[in-house]
């Protein structure tokens, strides 16, 4: 296995795909940064009840996870599309036959991979959140807030922030293995990530609207990358379950997408 592991890590690394996601990484915590440095101080020096942030969300440790954080929204799609890539990668280059040649057992090829997505994945978590690190502790402790590091809110949010990371490379994966076309699978995974969230957002704010109930806002934890981003909010509003919640369905999300993988390569192995 760590053979077939380092094999995978070879064949990213001699792609330039990998260096374009980590690039598109970076320039996502450069556009999200300020922004979560802005509802920092608009929320916690100034009040948050015009932004409708009230309770422990508008606390400062959890203003100060969220800023510790920055960039996960398109970091975790970036890690997704590496997840993917790996799966999908053998079929565009049409290598897929030689790697089960030499592999017969598909379902071992596919656990390395799964291995190695999720090695990416840290690697991915690991340099933004040592950035995010870096510039929020400047940040705070110029704002008289100190770092905040030692706050349990904020420590929770980068361990968690951590799972989602590995649990989207899992997701990767497994939809490169439902969908074998590489164009396909990255245009699909893209659209649903990127527009699909706000289109469950901006559905669930109707029906909210319709019903007449704040309480209808918390189901939208069911979307993934909703699940995420919830995953990593310290407390509980009107509008957004607790973080334990978004965990439980993001882990739900990657046993499916992880044993539906492995039961399809096997059917395939067998047929």
């Amino acid at each position: 296995m760590s053979n077939l592991v380092r094999s995978e890590l070879l064949k990213i690394r001699t792609t330039s795909t990998w260096w374009w996601l980590a690039i598109g990484a970076l320039v996502s915590i450069a556009m999200a940064f300020p922004l979560n440095a802005w509802l920092f101080n608009t929320t916690v020096d100034g009040g948050g009840e015009d932004l409708g942030v009230t309770g422990d969300a508008a606390s400062a440790p959890a203003q100060a996870a969220n800023l510790y954080t920055s960039g996960q929204y398109l970091g975790l799609l970036f890690v997704m599309l590496i997840g993917i890539l790996m799966v999908t990668n053998e079929f565009f280059h049409q290598t897929a036959t030689t790697t089960f040649l030499a592999t017969p057992r598909r379902a071992a090829v596919i656990v390395s991979k799964l291995i190695a997505a999720s090695l990416l994945g840290f690697a991915f978590w690991l340099v933004t959140t040592v950035i995010d690190l870096g510039a929020g502790a400047a940040f705070l402790t110029l704002n008289d807030h100190g770092t905040l590091l030692g706050e349990w809110e904020v420590q929770r949010a980068l361990l968690l922030n951590l799972m989602a990371y590995a649990i989207w490379t899992v997701l990767g994966v497994g939809i490169g293995t439902l969908i074998t076309n590489q164009l396909g699978a990255v245009i699909t995974a893209s659209v649903l990530y990127l527009i699909g969230t706000q289109v469950i957002g901006v559905l669930f704010l109707l029906l909210s609207s319709w019903l007449d109930s704040m309480a209808v806002l918390k189901w939208q934890v069911i979307w993934p990358a909703a699940a995420s981003q919830i995953m990593i909010t310290p407390g509980e509003s009107e509008m957004f379950p607790p973080w334990w919640v978004g965990a439980l369905v993001l882990v739900g999300y990657a046993l499916a997408s992880g044993i539906v993988g492995l039961l399809l390569t096997r059917r395939r192995d067998i047929s």
